[in-house]
């Protein structure tokens, strides 16, 4: 159940939003904000992924 959270809450401001920000107007950063919203959601998912990867206790290495 928890996945299935975590994957709508990633798939709507992702792909959802595309349909209300889907305009050339306003710049930021020099570019259109539909791509700067892309660009924006690739690094949080990179972000978010190496957060996750820090948290989750199976990739702890074994203390000896």
């Amino acid at each position: 159940m928890k996945k299935k959270i975590i994957f709508a809450i990633s798939v709507v401001p992702a792909l959802g939003s595309l349909v209300v920000i889907n305009r050339i107007e306003p710049y930021v950063l020099g570019m259109p904000f539909v791509l700067f919203w892309a660009i924006l959601w690739v690094c949080l998912t990179s972000l978010f992924l190496i957060i996750a990867n820090k948290l989750d206790p199976s990739t702890k290495e074994e203390e000896e």
